[in-house]
Parts: structure tokens; sequence; C-alpha cells
């Protein structure tokens, strides 16, 4: 075992994977000579040349035109957009094109493509450098979309995505890429996309989340039982779609209560999709409403940013809350 950063451990799922299969191809903004912006891609370009780790023109559509053309050819192009707020030039090809692939060939073709790009707030971004948008990209049928908490997650996660043959949709949190660190065994094994985890097994309440609001929800988890006594059961969805729906729904039948947490806005936010969810197979277990703690329905601040983003004060609120409802 390695102790490693985020970053670290995606670079090592991405240079293992190239040196194993040699039909993956990295592409993107900067990607090559500088290594990313984040330096996720770092030293890739000197091991596997630039037929192999390409530098892009700034052109997201371009980008994942390209890497569509590549899968569908028998490559595996994992392709980087530099920020999640840069996506929405490629919607269009994301939604109508890699996501339609295999439904609109009868299954004869898969597209197997990953695209990663770091998503969501905490380094004082701004409008256009923080946002979530995760969402709209689960509503969409033929993607996955994975988001890791960690780096152990991460690399399984990432090497499990570039084998699928499916194409994936990976955020990466980049308000943890270094702050989060962990073992990160040093050779190959993979996370299964569809599989949350239980981090703590509870009996009080259940706590849902993902990505970079894990670590205030593990904080909030240790306050509720040092402070109250509660007893709480953290769950990590890791992958929104497909959803663990099975894991969910057993912890809210044993608990009864439920929070989920995301830092992207609320309405319409993922949370909404899981409170049905449970509302649907749950109903009869609950001894409270579910309650969501999230993101606000504004655009994502530049000075007030701590005060955008679920925190651990408003985490154990809603626990409280919930438990004495």
């Amino acid at each position: 075992m390695a102790v490693m950063n985020m970053i670290q451990a995606l670079n090592d799922a991405l240079r293992l994977e190239m040196r194993r299969d040699p039909r993956v191809i990295v592409m993107g903004e900067d990607v090559g000579r500088l290594g990313g912006v984040f330096r996720v891609t770092v030293g890739l370009l000197d091991e596997f040349g630039p037929d192999r780790v390409i530098d892009t023109p700034l052109a997201e559509a371009g980008i994942i035109g390209t890497a569509i053309g590549m899968a569908l050819y028998g490559l595996r192009p994992v392709a980087e957009i530099q920020f999640a707020d840069f996506i929405y030039p490629a919607f269009d090809q994301i939604v109508n094109e890699l996501a339609k692939y295999r439904y609109r060939s009868g299954g004869q073709y898969s597209c197997p493509l990953v695209v990663r790009t770091p998503s969501g707030g905490g380094i004082r971004g701004g409008h256009y450098h923080s946002q979530s948008p995760e969402a709209y990209f689960v509503h969409t049928a033929g993607l996955k979309v994975v988001i890791p908490s960690n780096p152990y997650d991460a690399k399984g996660l990432l090497l499990a995505a570039i084998r699928d043959e499916d194409p994936v949709i990976f955020f990466e949190p980049k308000r943890i890429y270094r702050a989060a660190t962990g073992e990160v065994p040093e050779g190959d094994y993979t996370v299964p996309l569809g599989k949350a985890r239980v981090e703590m097994e509870g009996k009080d309440v259940t706590l849902i989340s993902y990505g970079a609001m894990m670590v205030e929800c593990r904080e909030a988890a240790q306050k509720a039982r040092e402070k109250w006594g509660l007893s709480v059961e953290l769950i990590d969805l890791r992958t929104l779609l497909p959803l663990d729906v099975e894991t969910v729904v057993r912890s809210v039948q044993k608990t009864g209560r439920v929070v989920i947490v995301h830092e992207a806005p609320r309405t319409c936010g993922f949370a909404a999709e899981l409170i049905a969810l449970i509302n649907e197979k749950a109903f009869l277990y609950l001894e409270a409403p579910p309650v969501r703690v999230t993101g606000f329905d504004t655009p994502f601040p530049y000075t007030l940013e701590h005060d955008y983003l679920p925190d651990t004060g408003r985490i154990l609120k809603a626990i409280y809350e919930t438990v004495h409802y």
C-alpha cells in the first residue's frame, strides 16, 4: 500500500491502464505538456507520447465529438473537460450522441468513453469554476455517473470506468484533490460501478452523500455520536447512475430516518430523486420526513462560498431535527 492523495491515485489509474491496454487514449486541454490544470495527467506525455496523450484545442464539443469517433472505432478514450462548468458546450454531443449509440444501434455498438472533469466548490472559483452539474447527466439514459470521495475509490472507480463498455461521466471533486489522502494499492484493482459503501453502521438515522460532502458528513456523524449519543449510518453512494437502490432502502428500513447531503442546488438535485425512491420503496418504515441539506438555488457565489456549501453545522441540525421529529 502507498499513501496517495486523489490526484496521485487518479494519475496512477491512468498510467496503469495505459500500460495495460494500448487502446487507452488521454485527451483534453493542457493534459499533455502541462499535465492538466490540476496535474492529474502529469508525466503521461513523457511515457506514452503525443499519439496517446493529446493536447486539444479549447473546444469542448470537438473534444467529446472526436472521442466518440475514437471509441466507435475501437479505442478507449479518456477525455478531460478542464472544469465541469465548461462541459455545457459538449452537452449535445454527450446526451444526444454519446449516450444514445447502444440504443440507436439495437445493441450492435457500444461507446466506451470516459469523460473526466473536476467539479464542485471549495476553491474560491466563483460562478464558472464551482458548479456541480451531476443531475443533468443522471437524467440521461445511456450514461453512467461516478463521483468518488477518497483516493482508494478514485483509482478503483476510474479503472472500472475505463474498462466499462458504456460511457461514464466521472466527476472529480476538486476541493479534495489534495486534501483527501489514504492508503491505495499500487497494483490493479477495481471498485464496481453501481455499488455504494456503508462507511459507518448505525441505527438512529441514515446519512447519505457522495464526493466532497462526505468530509462534512463524516464529521457530522462523529459529532452527533459525541454530542447526543446518536448512531448514524453513513452511506457513500460513489455511483449515482446506476444507483445502489438496495443499500439505500435497506438502511432506511433499519433506521426509519434519512438525511441527504449534496452541494448542488436544491431544486431537482439528486436528493430529490433519492427521496422519491425512498418514499416508493420504504415509506411505511419512515418515522420522519426525509430531509435535504444542499446548496441554494442561486448561482455559485464568489465571496459567500462557505455560506453556500453545506457544512457540519447544517448537517448536524438536520440530523437532530430528523431524529427528534
